[in-house]
């Protein structure tokens, strides 16, 4: 009998059916991966196998059967019983996920006590070695830490260690790397891959990243608009997919190379050793006994119709210093915007600037208000920075801002929880664009698109800089979208800039280590500028 089989799943929200005849098997020990674009029904699937379905979504018709146990009868306790002890789950994004209020040592604990019995020490060294295990960095430190003072990969690799509490037999994992950077990714599945060869644990793999899918997964279900289209061993798929969708996917990705930057472009922004760090406290009356160097002494520029490309790993200090730069964050050093120093601005004076500097946030559901549609969420900055503009052009300015990031205009009425994970960071995408800002900070904007969107948003973001000479800092673990989108790159360690170059020559042929390992983790050699073309077998 197979560790998971479902059968016919079939799933509608508001009578609109998202999943229709859905059949596919997990063995134990087997990594099963279910790819498709943004609203293609994978995320739906992978939760409707522990009845997790959202508010809104009817309970799935069908079959689905989990080391077992009839899953679509069961009753709670039964439930309760498979979530976390039979299947854990990694979900797409870690900061809905994690609650704001209780550190991550808690979170991890109670993963653990809802299962087993442990308390006290065992349950400490327990936490340690899960958090451990994922690679958190001073992981006994970090046990009364709470989400928000976690860089994005460090709150998935809680979300990561919190699944694994209690061994399960079947790990589901929505897009379990997105928000981690190349060498990180790299370690965590090859974490998970040791762990499914030592315990013969399954995986279900939702991701729209196909390299990870070639490496790690044994068999594909590929899904289009709520149904499976094809699926089979991952080799035959890679090698010689039937359905023309699947060759469209794995013919996708981000290629080209951005417009050259304006001869005499004007500059937009100058950084002069910037630094962010962050007071240390501990003892009862809270002293300060040292600083965490978030960010430590980096310039750079940034001019007119030029994208700059922001890397490095979780914690490098990327995010931080984007924030700082747009004094989000307090920060020392100089920060010049358009010519105007803003370091000493006040929060009254910085406000007729805000909307000439926007930016895209990490985490769109996070940033997205739920209790807001999407042309709410989009129109708002309209409200603030153009109170006198009428409602129906506003609601015009909306349409356009949807059709540019390739949604349709009819969807302003939806609700962001209405929305794919894709779909809510284009809508955050939009907000952003609707402005027509000088400067767009875009905190890993592609982190949650599917490969065809990806090379759609980068195409998107390309045409707008050479129409209207937009200056982009783009932060982004993804290399492959940086390479098809800067023209120069700045590699960040630990809060210090280790280097830094026009973004072709620093991709073919980095010098400092660290950056060579960067590259190494993000490309296989074919893939790099200048590489000899890989000779066909056939």
């Amino acid at each position: 009998m197979s560790l998971l089989s479902v059968e016919k799943l079939a799933v509608a929200f508001r009578g609109r059916e998202v999943v229709r005849d859905v059949s596919f098997t997990v063995e134990a020990g087997e990594a099963v991966a279910l790819v498709g674009e943004s609203g293609s029904g994978k995320s739906v699937t992978a939760l409707s196998v522990l009845r997790l379905l959202p508010v809104g979504g009817t309970n799935p018709a069908g079959r689905i059967l989990l080391d077992g146990v009839e899953v679509l009868g069961a009753p709670e306790a039964t439930l309760r019983a498979l979530r976390g002890g039979t299947a854990g789950m990694v979900f797409q994004e870690p900061m809905t996920s994690l609650n704001p209020l209780h550190s991550i040592g808690r979170q991890v604990a109670e993963a653990i006590t809802l299962h087993q019995p442990l308390s006290g020490p065992a349950l400490r060294e327990r936490v340690l070695a899960l958090l451990r295990d994922v690679g958190l960095p001073n992981a006994e430190a970090r046990l009364g830490a709470y989400p928000h003072q976690l860089s994005g990969g460090q709150r998935q690799r809680v979300m990561i260690a919190a699944a694994l509490a209690n061994d399960p037999k079947l790990l589901i994992a929505d897009e379990p790397t997105t928000a981690l950077d190349v060498t990180i990714q790299a370690q965590i599945l090859e974490m998970l891959a040791d762990l499914r060869r030592r315990r013969r644990m399954a995986l279900l793999l939702i991701t729209h990243d196909l390299s990870i899918v070639r490496r790690h997964a044994d068999r594909v279900v590929v899904m289009k608009d709520g149904e499976a289209v094809e699926q089979g061993p991952a080799a035959q798929i890679f090698g010689a997919a039937r359905h023309p969708y699947t060759r469209m996917l794995l013919a996708t990705e981000p290629r080209g190379r951005p417009a050259p930057v304006p001869v005499g472009a004007a500059q937009v922004l100058e950084a002069r050793d910037v630094k962010v760090h962050f007071p240390i406290r501990r003892g009862i009356l809270r002293r300060t006994v040292g600083h965490v160097k978030a960010v430590d002494g980096v310039s750079l520029s940034l001019r007119e119709g030029e994208t700059v490309g922001l890397v490095g790993e979780s914690g490098s200090g990327k995010t931080t210093l984007g924030l700082a730069l747009l004094r989000l964050e307090g920060s020392e050093g100089a920060i010049r915007f358009l010519g105007r120093d803003i370091q000493g601005l006040s929060q009254r004076a910085l406000r007729p600037l805000r909307r000439a500097m926007q930016i895209v946030f990490q985490d769109p559901y996070g940033s997205l208000s739920p209790r807001m549609t999407a042309g709410e969420i989009i129109g708002e900055g309209l409200e603030v920075h153009e109170p006198a503009l009428p409602r129906r052009e506003r609601a015009a300015r909306v349409a356009q801002a949807l059709e540019e990031v390739g949604l349709d205009p009819t969807m302003a009425e939806r609700y962001p929880h209405e929305f794919s994970g894709g779909q809510r960071q284009r809508i955050a995408i939009a907000r952003a664009l609707v402005l027509k800002p000088r400067l767009l900070v875009l905190d890993e904007p592609t982190s949650a698109l599917d490969v065809s969107v990806q090379a759609q948003v980068v195409e998107l973001l390309r045409e707008l800089q050479a129409r209207h000479r937009l200056a982009y800092l783009f932060i982004s673990h993804d290399l492959r979208v940086v390479r098809a989108l800067a023209h120069r790159i700045i590699v960040l360690k630990e809060g210090r800039v280790v280097e830094e170059g026009e973004a072709e020559a620093l991709t073919a042929s980095p010098r400092q280590p660290y950056t060579q390992a960067l590259m190494a983790a993000a490309f296989d050699v074919s893939t790099l500028p200048g590489a000899e073309p890989e000779v066909s077998r056939a």
